[in-house]
């Protein structure tokens, strides 16, 4: 996933400009006569003109996302603008990109989107003929994007609440989590969190909404246990935010010994207080495996994290648009599915029984590729 915070307004990164219209149409003809699917081709989708819309331009995710977008674009032939909202939870900005997309022209719009009041301006995008190809955050209903590039995000946060739970041995949990946002409902939000708690084996009580599962009980993950949630809060992805959630829940309850974080920039933040308080009792645990992060799994500071590949996503989403533009094909999710999913691994340097993961050393070979 998956961030937050910093910066907004946009980018412009001409990679390949085409000579005029006439150029782009004869182009595209000859392509397409080529034949084949036109996946990984040189500068097949010459003259496409494609924006990329991040969630802000400041947590290290986006970066690669963009890094990996701007790459793919050079290689497809494909003139990329890369545009952001302004933090986390900025739809405004981005209807905004949205719309000046529809009005250039755009063959396609890459958006990893900021909530659901995107909706009618991605709507109005695929009106318009535009490709619409969502990255990392599934909007809802998934039908506004016509292909959704993403991780997991149960399957992500199971993976942690599995190795919490077989970490603790039994042990009594004492349950921080830490959220994305407070005032609105996204999937990647909803779908880690209920993994993590799916992983532990506490039921998650409304499986639209976070926060209603019962605030005690036995978990079932491992060999079982006793569990509270202590707290609650939303961090907006941010180490800032991850930091004084988790100062607040330390002093509501200063015997949690388990931290579950939507990114990983909130648990370094989670981390950092942590460390202030002098605890180095607590067991952290998140979400996106950036390989700037490993230092921290590697230190034990953040015990295990459930790795992403955004440089995967950026990538098909690029190749999506490209090849729409040389042959007409639009891309689909996976049969039966809401997304196309680009997978996760488990990176920790403290393997659990039962649980697959790989060490920090081996992650830094594949880390956000």
């Amino acid at each position: 996933m998956y961030g937050v915070g910093g910066r907004g307004g946009s980018r412009r990164i001409t990679l390949t400009r085409a000579a005029g219209a006439v150029a782009v149409a004869t182009a595209l003809l000859a392509l397409s006569a080529c034949g084949g699917s036109g996946s990984g081709s040189s500068a097949d989708g010459k003259g496409a003109k494609v924006a990329l819309i991040l969630k802000e331009f400041t947590n290290p995710y986006w970066i690669s996302m963009e890094k990996s977008a701007k790459a793919e674009a050079a290689k497809r032939g494909v003139s990329l603008q890369v545009s952001a909202g302004k933090s986390d939870d900025d739809t405004t900005s981005q209807i905004n990109q949205i719309d000046e997309a529809i009005a250039a022209g755009d063959k396609g719009i890459i958006i990893a989107l900021n909530g659901d009041a995107v909706n009618s301006a991605l709507q109005q995008a695929k009106s318009a003929g535009l490709v619409v190809v969502a990255l990392d955050t599934p909007p809802i209903p998934s039908s506004v994007a016509n292909v959704t590039y993403a991780t997991d995000n149960t399957q992500a946060g199971t993976l942690d609440g599995r190795w919490m739970a077989a970490k603790l041995g039994g042990g009594k949990a004492d349950i921080a989590m830490l959220d994305d946002l407070a005032n609105q409902v996204i999937t990647v939000d909803i779908d880690r969190d209920h993994g993590f708690l799916n992983g532990m084996g506490i039921p998650v009580g409304n499986k639209n909404l976070n926060g209603a599962e019962p605030k005690s009980g036995h978990y079932t993950g491992g060999k079982g246990g006793s569990y509270k949630i202590a707290c609650q809060l939303a961090t907006n992805g941010s180490e800032t935010g991850g930091q004084s959630a988790m100062e607040t829940c330390l002093s509501k309850d200063s015997s949690i010994n388990v931290v579950y974080a939507i990114n990983e920039p909130a648990a370094e933040g989670a981390a950092k207080a942590l460390k202030a308080a002098g605890r180095k009792d607590v067991t952290v645990v998140a979400i996106d495996g950036g390989c700037s992060n490993l230092p921290f799994v590697s230190s034990g500071e953040i015990g295990a994290s459930a790795g992403q590949a955004p440089g995967t996503m950026a990538k098909d989403g690029v190749d999506a648009i490209a090849t729409f533009a040389r042959s007409g094909t639009k891309p689909t999710n996976q049969q039966g599915q809401d997304f196309y999913n680009t997978g996760t691994k488990l990176y920790t340097d403290s393997p659990q029984t039962g649980v697959p993961s790989i060490t920090s050393a081996a992650a830094s070979k594949v880390c956000w590729g």
